[in-house]
This record gives structure tokens, sequence and C-alpha cells, in this order.
């Protein structure tokens, strides 16, 4: 259980029972935060009566996957934003749910993977600011959402780049099922990263529009637009991202068939080779009379004959790159 409470911009108490928390709210000059993490349907009950709350906003708490999103009820908002986890290379992202009122700031987390100690570390950093109340803890949760987001997509376009340049490598043949199996984790987690990242636009947006009143807020503003410029640019790599994840593929199925022709090529050459000797003993391998029949000339006729056809195959395909 984390819990904050300001006082005109200064942090005056923190880890008090959240019970405590309809003592503060109630004055103006007090900005206050508390934090639930996986919390009971009676907790969140109590919690919706104590700020009054709206059911719909409580219910969506308790539903799973929700988009990100901001819905703006008579005196609360509420969002719905991901932060990023990842299990065994697989991208898991953590929703976190966010009731915002005029001083107070709840944040209701799916799981403890979400690190709510970073987001107080950024709020101890900017200090000067938490005069601004609610909209300077908000700024704070959105700007460590966003920023891991962001870190995230550049780790995915370095994977993406040393996959496409392992692709031309000469020194060694990539494993084409380890290739195959990484292409696929990487497009998997790309698409994951898009889903909670693409309506941010939204959520920002939102948030910045002169006429929400809650956190409206003119210094802390151009944060947010910073925050926003930074969704954006998030929301464009990941479709770089995709599209040159498209190409690798295009890349290799390509590369695929440009060597399985490669074998077809040198398979039809040798069985050229090997028909010709194969046509030779059996034309002297008749049962029938010919030319050389019995005589010690017939058989190194045919010998040469196989011999020079086949060196002069080998020659000929080696030469137009067919072996």
């Amino acid at each position: 259980m984390h819990t904050r409470l300001y006082r005109k911009g200064v942090l005056e108490k923190e880890g008090f029972p959240v019970e405590d928390v309809s003592d503060y709210v109630g004055d103006p000059g007090n900005a206050v935060w508390f934090d639930l993490c996986s919390p009971s349907p009676a907790d969140l009950t109590v919690i919706g009566e104590e700020l009054g709350l709206h059911e719909l906003a409580l219910e969506d708490v308790l539903s799973d996957h929700q988009r990100p999103k901001v819905d703006i009820y008579d005196n609360h908002l509420f969002i719905t934003v991901y932060g990023v986890h990842f299990d065994e290379d697989r991208l898991d992202p953590v929703e976190v749910n966010v009731f915002v009122t005029r001083n107070a700031l709840v944040t209701v987390r799916e799981s403890s993977h979400f690190d709510i100690g970073e987001v107080v570390r950024r709020w101890d950093a900017a200090s000067r600011l938490a005069g601004h109340g609610v909209s300077f803890l908000l700024h704070g949760l959105l700007d460590y959402v966003v920023d891991s987001q962001f870190n995230l997509v550049q780790e995915l376009d370095a994977q993406a780049e040393a996959l496409e340049e392992s692709l031309f490598e000469e020194d060694a043949v990539p494993d084409g099922r380890a290739l195959q199996r990484k292409m696929y984790e990487l497009r998997k987690n790309t698409t994951r990263l898009r889903k909670i990242s693409m309506p941010m636009r939204e959520v920002v947006g939102t948030l910045l529009r002169r006429d929400q009143e809650l956190i409206a807020d003119p210094v802390m503003a151009p944060y947010y637009e910073d925050v926003y410029d930074h969704v954006l640019r998030v929301a464009e790599w990941v479709e770089s991202i995709r599209d040159m994840l498209a190409n690798i593929r295009e890349t290799r199925l390509s590369q695929q068939g440009f060597r399985l022709n490669e074998i077809m090529k040198r398979l039809t050459g040798w069985a050229a080779i090997i028909a010709v000797p194969t046509a030779i003993s059996g034309f002297y391998g008749q049962n029938v009379p010919y030319p050389g029949e019995g005589q010690g000339w017939g058989f190194w006729t045919s010998s040469i004959l196989t011999a020079v056809t086949s060196v002069g195959l080998y020659m000929a395909f080696k030469k137009k790159d067919w072996l």
C-alpha cells in the first residue's frame, strides 16, 4: 500500500492508512495519492463511496483487458493505461487504472509487475512542480508509462535491425527454425505493443484539451505536450518496425526460393552428368551384337567416352554456375 499527501506543493505525509484519505480530500489545498495493487471488489466499493466514483468506472477496473482510454464523468476521470512487462521474452502488459479527482489520484495496478516505485522517484525528482497537485501527479505517471513504451520500441527496433542484418551474413547460414522463431516472437511483441501504445494518442490528446477542467493547468500543459510527442514517436516507430518485419519476412521467403532454385540447379546438373555414363554403359550392356563386342578396344572406347563426356558436362555446368 502506497499513500502520499501533498499540502500546497509540499510532501507532508506518506504511508498513512487509506481510511484517512477522506479526512484529507476535503481540503482544496491538499493533493492525495494512494495506490492499490490487485484490490478486492469490496476494497474498490469502499474507495468508490469515499471519493464518489462512478459505478461503471469501478466495473471497468474489475474487467480485464480494457482498451487504453479516458472516460469523463461529472466529478472525476477514469483512465486506463498499460505498463511494460516481459515474461520469458514475451511482452505481458500490466493494466493500470487511474481515478482522477480535483485533489486525489488513485492508481489501481493489475499486478506488482508495474514499478510504481519508479513513478514515485519521478515525482521526487520534479518536486518543484508538486504545487500543481493532481495534474503534476498524473503527468509523472503517464510520463513513466510512455517512456517505458518508448524504451521498448527502441529495443524492438534494434532487434529487428539485427535480424535483418543476420539474413545476409556470409560467415554462416542462419538456423532456419531459430530465425523463424525469433521473427515470430518479435512480430508478436510488436503487435502487443501496438495495441497498448496506439490508443495513447487519444488518451493524452483528451487530457490536453483546454476544456478539461479537472487537470487543466497552463504551467503543466508543455509537459503533457512533451508526453504527447513521445506517444506519437512510439506510434510511428511501431509502424516502422511492422513494415521492417514484413520486409524481412518477404526477404526470407525470397532467399528460401533462391536457395531452392540453387539446389535444384545443382541436382539437375549432377543428374545430367550421371545420366551420360548410365546411357553409355547401358548401350554397351545390350545383349545384341555391337561394335567392339568382345574386343578390348570396345571397353576402352566406352570408358573414354564416359569420362570425356562427364568431364565435359561438369566443366560446362561449372562455367554456367550450375554446380
